[in-house]
């Protein structure tokens, strides 16, 4: 007869493989309710815990590792990765684990912190964000077997579970309220060009613009700072034909343009509306208030934790979709005032 597994366990109650793990081991992040009818049905099943999964479970470091590779200047100013920490630890206390972290500027220092933390085991899994061209990291992580978890790529990754976005609708929905203002030039300001969703976000609004006649996309590149979206967002306005509304991908490059419209020559909405592609407080508590698309960060985060615990758990977890996002429009967003 096959011996019974988490997996048979967790069909048989309808819980997930790490909610069985949790309640095999005696941790926390299930109800008792849940926990005892997962003991039943174990018992049931005849379930017993190899020697081996229970020493790999005593020689774990309780711990899950995330490296921020981004500019200091951004790291200081982006509420978005505030919020993912907040998500991250919110999940991860509750299930016993501490979240570490490490702050890197390039590529190989951020690989090299990679096989450190494996090779002296401080960390028993790790959460990546900012997938980029040519990405090194997913190849490193399959070689060393590190239960890893990529948290807002645009598609499924071999071996690797990821957290994953389709910003066709968050593209559609942006150029569908700039076209219902009368704008025909938009403007885009983007992120850092090595970043794979700074081309994806480009293509996705291009596609919704194709499909709106007259309209133009004009992008400029940012890198995430308010120096970069103001001169970003210069350069567009000094052209010969500028945009009558400009698209941001994030939130703090649309706050500064907001807040230096006289500097660049514009009022906002009147002269020129502004969009951002994430929401946040800044966006909210600016004047104008920023027309942005509203999504909880936070509860993505916990979503791509437990993805995590449940790999760490069981060696095994399967990608998820983040929740749609929500445009909220508000007053940086009006009629166009001029065509061409």
């Amino acid at each position: 007869m096959k011996r019974p597994t988490i997996v048979d366990i967790a069909r048989e109650v309808g819980v997930s493989k790490a909610a069985v793990s949790y309640a095999l081991n005696g941790r926390g992040g299930v109800s008792q309710q849940t926990r005892e009818r997962i003991l039943d049905v174990a018992a049931e099943l005849g379930w017993r815990a190899s020697s081996a999964a229970r020493a790999l479970s005593s020689d774990r470091a309780a711990t899950v590792g995330v490296v921020l590779a981004r500019s200091p200047e951004v790291l200081r100013t982006e509420p978005f990765f505030m919020q993912v920490v907040a998500g991250l630890e919110k999940t991860l206390s509750a299930h016993g684990f501490s979240l570490q972290l490490a702050l890197c500027s390039d590529p190989g220092t951020e690989l090299e912190t990679y096989r450190r933390w494996w090779a002296e085991r401080r960390v028993d899994g790790v959460l990546l964000t900012d997938l980029r061209v040519d990405d090194p990291r997913p190849a490193l992580l399959r070689e060393l077997r590190i239960p890893a978890v990529f948290f807002g790529t645009e598609r499924p990754m071999a071996g690797i579970p990821v957290l994953w976005v389709d910003e066709r609708d968050i593209a559609a929905s942006a150029v569908g309220h700039l076209a219902e203002l009368g704008h025909r030039r938009i403007g885009h300001v983007q992120g850092p060009e090595q970043l794979r969703h700074t081309a994806r976000r480009e293509r996705e609004l291009r596609c919704a613009i194709a499909e709106k006649p007259g309209m133009e996309l004009i992008p400029a590149q940012g890198d995430y700072t308010e120096a970069g979206g103001v001169a970003a967002a210069a350069r567009l306005l000094g052209s010969a034909e500028p945009p009558t509304a400009i698209i941001f991908d994030n939130d703090v490059m649309a706050v500064a343009a907001v807040v230096r419209a006289e500097e660049l020559g514009v009022r906002v909405p009147g002269e020129l509306s502004v969009l951002a592609w994430d929401d946040s407080m800044l966006c909210r508590v600016v004047r104008p208030a920023i027309t942005a698309f509203s999504h909880d960060v936070g509860g993505a985060a916990e979503r791509a934790a437990l993805m995590l615990l449940e790999l760490i758990e069981t060696g095994v977890a399967d990608d998820a979709r983040m929740h749609a996002r929500e445009l909220i429009t508000r007053d940086s967003t009006g009629a166009a005032a001029r065509f061409s």
